[in-house]
């Protein structure tokens, strides 16, 4: 996606390097003068505090860390214009040889100032528990998997005989540990089986609370994002909490390349060196398209007839990443135009 810089003209410029205790806030007048560069408590307090006799056209900056909800919210509260910077695209701008919290907080002034400070999405206040809630549940699914995983690989460890049963489902795992004759061996897989119910009971309960809560912001992107064959409650939750507002994107090839569907090419000279920036962009959106493309192909045989004229003409090692780019495209336009999934427009798109 084309990085978006601010370019705001204003008469005090702060910059913040903002850390969970402390934080190191740099003010700059229109000309570049240092006004203020110390290192204060990182509270509300502290920092209105500091830049009370620089309110008059004042814009604060900070990186986009983990802490920077609250600083947001403060700005908001007391109309103080609030930028966050993109950490990665800060970082290929302005690093230096030396660094530190005094140095980082200069430069983030002076990148404000020059209109030079690469932006990130600012999330709105009432919508940010329930986008760290699905990304919570994410994370809890993962583990599970790296669980159901270990159990099968300890079979395959041993050269035991085939479970037969997906234990992917509770009920399927009844008579699992006595597949494992070693006591040992057994101890363990007893232990990835009580965490994996604990898990269970951990996501279920997750999934309703998202499911009962969630789909009030919009429910009508909800439903029309349930038309795409393969996404369902959550899957269709987590896209509409990491786009949020699709209409920041101009063209969907700059939703495409922050979904991560799409590698960026490097040329120089007319020559091409390849792609990059693959980690830029949203890992969240990378992971539900790719999952919508997978589950999409259990819907029917349009999605196996769709991947097996992809796998001819890119080859089975592109095929499926195709696929989630076009169902990433699909959804950009379900959005941005308010209509639902057309089978037919999908295959022939």
């Amino acid at each position: 996606r084309t990085m978006q810089f601010y370019t705001g003209q204003h008469q005090h410029y702060c910059g913040i390097d903002l850390h969970a205790a402390t934080m190191y806030v740099c003010i700059l007048d229109a000309a570049g003068e240092i006004l203020v560069h110390r290192n204060v408590k990182s509270s509300p307090e502290a920092l209105l505090d500091v830049v009370a006799p620089f309110r008059d056209g004042l814009v604060v900056a900070a990186e986009c860390t983990f802490t920077w909800y609250w600083l947001a919210d403060l700005c908001a509260k007391e109309n103080i214009p609030f930028v966050l910077g993109h950490a990665l695209a800060m970082k290929a701008i302005h690093g230096g040889k030396a660094k530190n919290d005094k140095i980082d907080s200069h430069k983030i002034a002076v990148l404000l100032r020059g209109g030079m400070l690469p932006q990130a999405y600012v999330y709105p206040a009432a919508m940010r528990a329930t986008r760290d809630l699905l990304r919570r549940r994410l994370h809890f699914v993962r583990k599970r998997g790296q669980l159901l995983a270990h159990i099968q690989n300890t079979i395959h460890q041993y050269n035991l005989d085939p479970f037969g049963k997906r234990i992917a489902y509770p009920a399927n795992r009844e008579g699992l540990l006595e597949h494992f004759p070693d006591p040992a061996v057994r101890k363990s897989v007893e232990v990835d089986l009580a965490l994996l119910e604990r898990l269970d009971a951990l996501i279920g309960d997750l999934e309703l609370t998202i499911v009962r809560h969630a789909k009030r912001h919009d429910a009508d992107a909800f439903h029309r994002l349930r038309s795409v064959p393969g996404i369902g409650k959550i899957l269709a939750l987590t896209l509409l909490y990491e786009i949020h507002d699709v209409t920041r994107f101009d063209r969907v090839q700059q939703f495409a390349s922050y979904a991560r569907l799409v590698k960026c090419a490097h040329e120089s000279a007319g020559k091409k060196l390849g792609a990059g920036g693959a980690k830029q962009g949203n890992v969240h959106l990378k992971w539900a398209f790719s999952e919508a493309a997978v589950l999409y192909l259990r819907h029917g045989a349009d999605g196996k007839k769709l991947l097996a004229r992809l796998e001819r003409k890119h080859g089975k090692g592109k095929a499926l990443s195709i696929l989630a780019h076009k169902i990433g495209r699909a959804v950009y336009y379900i959005l941005a135009r308010g209509t639902v999934f057309s089978p037919e427009k999908f295959a022939n798109a």
